[in-house]
């Protein structure tokens, strides 16, 4: 499938609206990095780095980590050879400063970004969520509701201990909700206020791989 050379797509939607499943499967079928800032603050909070026990902190209450801490590591990240070609920003931008600040690095380095918005009701998103198991070993994810290991809460591949993660508890759902209404989707405005096309997509509708097939036919458009 023909893509164009210089384009971004930008995942947006609410924590667990299914953007980390589909940037896997867009990597896969279009052959683009896929930078995931969660998967970045992660990296910091598992190796215990300064910077990884402030959002540590942050994490845990559901409050949103400050913007200069993200767009530095976003920067350096789509600044690599690896992103020539394409990439999919998975989780960012979440703040209005961010999202001029995107723009502003796309611009400049001649990448057409494309934005795909995913659609889901909170309460799907919560008992969602909820259901999410993490395996402690190899990090390997699971769904009690829907992809539940053969051994309960053990890890399939390595047998490690499965625990729900912090940030997946309903009480920290509802205020990571909460502040993704208040703090990012208003970036959404932004974006048509600069004059970009914003695709809405129900992300409950369908499996996976049938809605990544209609975010690959917005690249096409």
């Amino acid at each position: 499938m023909a893509h164009s050379l210089k384009s971004c797509l930008i995942l947006f939607g609410a924590p667990g609206s299914g953007k980390g499943t589909q940037a896997k499967l867009l990597k896969q079928s279009l052959g683009w990095v896929h930078i995931s800032t969660g998967d970045m603050l992660r990296e910091h909070v598992a190796k215990k780095t300064a910077v990884g026990v402030q959002i540590a902190e942050m994490m845990k209450c559901g409050t949103l980590v400050p913007d200069e801490m993200v767009n530095g590591m976003v920067e350096d990240r789509i600044s690599r050879p690896d992103c020539a070609n394409g990439f999919i920003l998975d989780g960012y931008p979440r703040t209005v400063p961010q999202a001029e600040l995107v723009r502003g690095m796309l611009n400049r380095k001649g990448f057409h970004p494309v934005v795909t918005h995913l659609k889901v009701d909170y309460n799907i998103i919560v008992a969602r969520l909820a259901s999410r198991r993490l395996c402690s070993q190899c990090g390997q994810l699971y769904s009690v509701a829907s992809n539940a290991p053969i051994v309960t809460e053990h890890c399939d591949y390595c047998g490690g201990q499965l625990i729900s993660r912090e940030d997946d508890k309903p009480e920290t759902i509802w205020k990571r909700l909460n502040a993704f209404d208040a703090q990012t989707y208003p970036v959404l405005n932004y974006f048509e206020t600069v004059g970009l096309h914003v695709h809405d997509l129900d992300g409950s509708a369908g499996s996976p791989a049938t809605i990544a097939q209609r975010i690959e036919a917005f690249l096409d458009e």
